[in-house]
């Protein structure tokens, strides 16, 4: 069974997407969530191919009916998928999808013969990842600085870099906090609740756009509320997504997306495919996090960074520790993470609240580092008290804490925007337009830390200051 964590999180999205059974896979392994009774194909004769195999294979499965093979939308677009339903979602075990399993085992022949996938699950693509630990953004002392600070570097309309953010949109006074004053985008449809309580992971593309402004404060910055429903969106969905952004606003200099999943393969998803080919055509560089599960499995679409004909466009961005030594406990790792960044204990605007407002933390709490380190990590501190607890016990009443704007938080969430800062920096500094060009000469030009045992690219930001290990934070 999958941990309690991971159940939580499940939870969460679930709430968020009452009309689409979810389930978690691979065997209730909580590796990623994806859409129950579903799957995803190719629009065209690839779609065709795999309705008939399918339809064929379950006429030997009696539990499996193969009437309920249909095609279940959208219709042909962008992202070139369809999703084909397999099974009543409404029928069986919440936990279960066999459904799904023997469609996508119903294929391996026909992907043998191919040499490529035609048949994929529908996963869930979010911003807190289904291990995020179980720990919230901290409220700080008025007056605490910005960390990393804002950089000195006057803005000029005529160079300013163009950056996209995809994420979960603005809250409505962000502009009250002064690096924000030219940000544009979306304000996220609810920030709080009937009980007056901050929304779950409200402030986050406000955040992330206050780190881009903080590094590079010589950029247009634009944030999208792609991602409103818990963060999170099915993939059939995020493709077609990217696709309104850019053609909203324009292919931009740097894209950062601090959003992913991971799908048990090593060829990335099928739901956004055709925007990464898309993307190889442009200039714009996709920044992307490469998420908090604590192992080297590949994280999409950060992990584009390791496939032959995206390597230039796309990079890659862990989390390092506080110190900038080493790797945050909780960052994805392996050769497809091509970069790290601070994202440990970071602080800028979570929102631009003059009066305070509560939030309530509603995770549980870890007796120890789930990653097994033994430093006083983030996914310990501060103590968080949830909604989760022991069988047979009460809930635990949740902690509630007040913010009147700045925050301090961490995750691979933050590590990528203070990178896609560097790189437009970097863009500013040399008088540069092409963001790739960019990317390969701050790699060049790193220093190192040590992501477990491995000496990789660290990007610490000149106004960034380390803070000592074991100081409280909070993870997303």
């Amino acid at each position: 069974m999958a941990p309690q964590r991971f159940r939580e999180q499940f939870d969460q999205i679930q709430r968020s997407m009452p009309d689409v059974p979810l389930v978690m896979g691979p065997d209730d392994a909580a590796e990623f969530f994806y859409e129950k009774g579903v799957v995803l194909a190719r629009d065209g004769e690839e779609a065709r191919l795999v309705e008939d195999t399918v339809r064929a294979h379950f006429t030997a499965v009696p539990e499996l009916a193969q009437d309920q093979v249909r095609r279940a939308g959208p219709g042909p677009g962008r992202t070139g998928v369809t999703r084909i339903r397999v099974a009543d979602p409404g029928r069986g075990v919440p936990e279960g999808d066999p459904a799904v399993a023997q469609a996508l085992r119903s294929l391996r022949t026909a992907e043998g013969r191919a040499g490529r996938r035609l048949v994929s699950r529908n996963h869930v693509v979010s911003i807190a990842v289904n291990a995020c630990p179980g720990d919230e953004p901290v409220p700080v002392p008025p007056g605490e600085p910005a960390n990393p600070a804002p950089a000195a570097t006057p803005y000029d309309p005529a160079t300013a870099v163009r950056v996209l953010v995809v994420d979960n949109g603005l809250t409505h006074d962000y502009r009250s906090y002064p690096p924000l004053a030219r940000t544009t985008g979306d304000v996220q449809e609810r920030e709080v609740g009937e009980d007056g309580v901050l929304a779950q992971y409200v402030g986050h593309g406000t955040f992330i756009a206050g780190l881009i402004a903080a590094v590079a404060p010589n950029t247009d910055v634009t944030v999208r509320g792609c991602l409103n429903d818990a963060g999170a969106v099915l993939e059939s969905e995020f493709g077609e997504r990217l696709f309104e952004a850019v053609d909203r606003d324009g292919w931009p200099d740097v894209l950062s997306l601090s959003a992913g999943t991971s799908n048990g393969r090593a060829d990335g998803l099928l739901g956004v495919h055709a925007f990464m080919e898309e993307l190889r055509t442009r200039r714009t560089l996709l920044v992307a996090a490469a998420g908090n599960n604590g192992g080297a499995t590949p994280f999409w679409p950060a992990a584009y960074a390791d496939l032959p004909g995206w390597r230039d466009c796309v990079l890659s961005v862990g989390a390092l520790r506080s110190d900038g030594e080493y790797g945050a406990c909780f960052t994805n790792h392996g050769r497809w993470v091509r970069a790290y960044a601070p994202g440990e204990r970071l602080t800028s605007a979570l929102t631009g609240f003059s009066a305070p407002v509560p939030y309530v933390y509603r995770h549980s709490t870890y007796d120890d580092c789930r990653y097994g380190f033994g430093y006083a990590c983030t996914c310990r501190h501060p103590r968080h008290h949830g909604l989760l607890s022991e069988p047979g016990e009460a809930p635990a009443k949740p902690d509630q804490v007040m913010f009147e704007g700045p925050a301090q938080w961490s995750g691979t969430s933050f590590a990528t925007p203070v990178a896609a800062g560097l790189i437009a920096s970097h863009m500013t500094a040399r008088g540069m337009r092409d963001p790739r060009t960019a990317r390969r000469r701050v790699l060049a030009a790193s220093g190192y830390a040590e992501v477990r045992g491995a000496h990789v690219a660290a990007l610490l930001p000149p106004t960034w200051r380390a803070v000592p290990v074991g100081a409280p934070g909070g993870t997303s």
